[in-house]
């Protein structure tokens, strides 16, 4: 049985962060298996299922990090709020790590969090208290349909939330222009791009 001091990681590495407010940034990421929601242009469909992955310790992922000379922590998934992260989050806390969050929003909130980024998919909606935690909203565009979509979102997170909208990877060269377009008539919205795949890195 799984507590809280052990989780189904996928996997762990140390590059960059590629999207949205922190892009750029060194960050160690781990990537938590099982999701709830199954977008169709996931591109680590293989973190949905986490039957497949041996419970990995909170205690084991500490002694990886602290290494390192980044002292940020980036926890995806999958969908990492599946699970009970205060464990983690307070261990990383305690190693003066600041720690990002990448979540969907559609399970209960957990852990103490510096930055969480809110990914709103069609497939499953963000519970409402998860909304009003994100400090970023990320919609990733796949049509123009996504723009009514986000601008649904836009109005119900905090004033202070930064708002990106993302060309879906596989229509980036059809979307990007009509991203840059919509964001020219309506500049509250920033583009995010998955630049750690321009750089070819994880």
């Amino acid at each position: 049985m799984i507590d809280e001091r052990y989780l189904p990681v996928m996997e762990e590495f140390y590059s960059l962060q590629g999207e949205g407010f922190n892009t750029g940034k060194a960050a160690y990421f781990i990537r938590i298996g099982g999701c709830d929601v199954g977008c169709h242009f996931c591109d680590v469909k293989e973190a949905w299922n986490a039957s497949l992955l041996a419970p990995v310790d909170v205690e084991d992922i500490i002694r990886r990090i602290k290494p390192l000379p980044a002292r940020n922590v980036v926890v995806t998934g999958g969908e990492p709020l599946l699970y009970d992260l205060n464990y983690l989050t307070k261990r990383l806390h305690e190693e003066g790590i600041t720690i990002f969050l990448e979540t969907s929003g559609s399970s209960p909130f957990s852990g103490s969090w510096d930055w969480v980024c809110l990914s709103a998919k069609r497939n499953t909606e963000p519970l409402k208290e998860n909304i009003l935690r994100a400090d970023e909203l990320k919609i990733i565009v796949c049509d123009e349909s996504d723009f009514s979509f986000a601008e649904h979102y836009a109005t119900q997170v905090r004033n202070d939330c930064l708002l990106y909208l993302q060309p879906e990877w596989s229509c980036r060269n059809e979307m990007m222009k009509k991203i840059i377009e919509y964001i020219k008539q309506n500049p509250k919205w920033t583009i995010s791009l998955q630049s750690h795949k321009y750089m070819q890195i994880p």
